[in-house]
């Protein structure tokens, strides 16, 4: 799978704590109409923006696999944006340290 272009709706902007006292550093949100294994509609990690957001369009530059889990999260940045898996797992270890996860980055 290549890179391809998204719109992402916030439903926890940075700043957002969950019911666990999980506290957002990043946005994180989902695509509307697509679903995933869940049967709720695709999660989303926004990178490297540290305001809330309402929406988000860029690109999707990795999947998130959950091992333990029935659904994989996307990982989306500002199109053309070059990531690595380790600044990836910086910005999203505070869900996924929690699961069995692996990171795919998406190529160009």
């Amino acid at each position: 799978m290549k890179r391809f272009t998204i719109t992402v709706t916030m439903d926890r902007p940075v700043g957002y704590q969950d019911a666990y006292g999980n506290r957002y550093p990043i946005n994180y949100g989902y695509v509307a109409g697509l679903f995933a294994g869940d049967n709720e509609e695709q999660d989303v990690y926004i990178l490297d923006i540290d305001k809330p957001l309402k929406t988000f369009t860029g690109e999707i530059v990795a999947i998130i696999h959950r091992k333990d889990d029935v659904e994989d999260k996307w990982v989306a940045a500002a199109s053309g944006q070059r990531v690595t898996k380790e600044e990836i797992w910086v910005q999203v270890k505070f869900i996924e340290q929690y699961f069995d996860s692996t990171i795919e980055l998406l190529p160009y």
